[in-house]
């Protein structure tokens, strides 16, 4: 295990034999590294964590710190970050807590830019792009494959559905729907499908014509969202991704961006 001289490991962490520690790295006790992952420089890991295969983490992020939830009493919660994940410089990720499940959970595939923070319980899936500056409070969920924008900061228990985007500067205080395009920078809004971004992905055009119809219904109609559900239900032909649209609406409890 290329382990640099400089660098400060705990005894008992659990590393792989080709992960790769760079200089002035500080990794605490209940640690454990998967093969072939890379700290460059001046990262902090604190313990329990579990991190997965081939990930980077760039100089001075800090990985598994305790969280800033006054009711944190010093309780053994953990970070488990998957595989493939690049971790940007200053990126700051923190550990559950006892009103969350115990766990921040990061998945695979995600790109985690610079001055990004993953609060307390925060949940990750995979093959996520949070942009700089990008901010999940306590407890948030962002779903797979969605795009979150520049110095963007999402409250906490909101939602962000799959293969959504949001615009860089918003300020999310309700959950984004499935399939989305949503900006706050000026007042809340929603643009309707991420028509792009599910072109790129390989959604058929059937499917991002149903969304499309559906989003026109939920924000444009002048229907409550009752109304609009009924309406969508009863005019759009069925696909997988409206079924999952609605179920999201259904579990909704911040409300969502209209």
């Amino acid at each position: 295990m290329p382990v640099h001289p400089a660098a400060i490991v705990d005894p008992s962490a659990r590393i792989s034999a080709s992960a790769d520690i760079g200089p002035f790295c500080v990794i605490g006790p209940y640690v454990k590294i998967g093969a072939r992952t890379r700290l460059m420089a001046n990262i902090f890991v604190e313990g329990p964590i579990m991190i997965g295969e081939d990930n980077t983490f760039y100089p001075y992020s800090t990985v598994g710190v305790a969280p800033q939830d006054l009711k944190y009493k010093g309780e053994r919660s953990e970070v488990r970050i998957g595989s493939r994940n690049r971790i940007r410089e200053f990126a700051t990720i923190h550990r559950g807590t006892e009103g969350g499940g115990m766990i921040t959970q990061i998945g695979d595939d995600n790109l985690l830019m610079a001055y990004v923070h993953i609060a307390h319980d925060t949940q990750v899936g995979n093959h996520v792009v949070l942009s700089h500056g990008a901010t999940c409070g306590g407890h948030v969920t962002v779903e797979d494959w969605a795009v979150v924008g520049a110095a963007t900061g999402i409250h906490q228990f909101c939602r962000i559905g799959r293969h959504a985007m949001v615009g860089g500067y918003s300020v999310i205080t309700q959950d984004v729907l499935p399939y989305a395009t949503v900006s706050t920078k000026r007042e809340p809004k929603i643009y309707g499908a991420n028509a792009v971004g599910l072109e790129r992905r390989g959604f058929p055009a059937a499917t991002v014509e149903a969304l499309h119809k559906a989003f026109r219904l939920l924000a444009r109609s002048g229907l409550n969202t009752s109304q609009a559900v009924d309406r969508i239900r009863a005019e759009i032909p069925p696909v997988p991704e409206l079924d999952e649209l609605l179920k999201f609406i259904e579990a909704s409890e911040r409300g969502f961006v209209k």
